[in-house]
């Protein structure tokens, strides 16, 4: 593993432990020519995805740029990082477990919809509002009025 600090390929783990939700390893390493520590995260991958875009192009799939977003719709919430990591890793399970190795951005989008409904209604409807390219106020009363029918059917 490469030092983040000095780029020397000399780094030594200093300790090992699962993750929060046991889908991960955690590995605390520190480098031989600097001595900076730095953490590491090892995830099992099932396969290489790719993400087929809007446009046609396609990119790797990038578990940090999903995290990311995630985060974005859910900066300033009351939510346990442990849930959050939970959701996020149970959208990858979906995606990896879905047959295919090319994905639609359309199909990641709803899964993490779906995830943050979950987790936290703010957060879903912030999402929601960059992945459906809200353009004025009234989209999102629209948008939480379609909702609210929907869920009121469900019940």
């Amino acid at each position: 593993m490469r030092c983040p600090f000095c780029s020397s390929e000399d780094t030594q783990v200093k300790d090992s432990r699962q993750a929060e939700d046991n889908s991960a390893v955690r590995r605390r390493r520190q480098c031989g020519s600097c001595a900076g520590r730095f953490t590491t995260f090892e995830r099992v991958q099932l396969r290489d995805l790719m993400v087929i875009k809007k446009s046609g192009r396609r990119t790797p799939f990038d578990r940090d740029k999903l995290a990311r977003s995630v985060m974005i719709a859910l900066q300033k919430r009351p939510v346990e990082p442990e849930r959050i990591e939970q959701m996020i890793s149970g959208v990858v399970r979906q995606l990896e477990a879905g047959g295919s190795a090319e994905i639609e951005s359309d199909r990641i989008g709803e899964l993490v919809m779906e995830g943050l409904s979950n987790l936290d209604k703010i957060a879903y409807v912030r999402y929601a509002s960059v992945y459906k390219d809200f353009k004025e106020t009234e989209d999102f009363g629209a948008f939480i009025q379609e909702e609210k029918l929907s869920s009121d059917e469900d019940e």
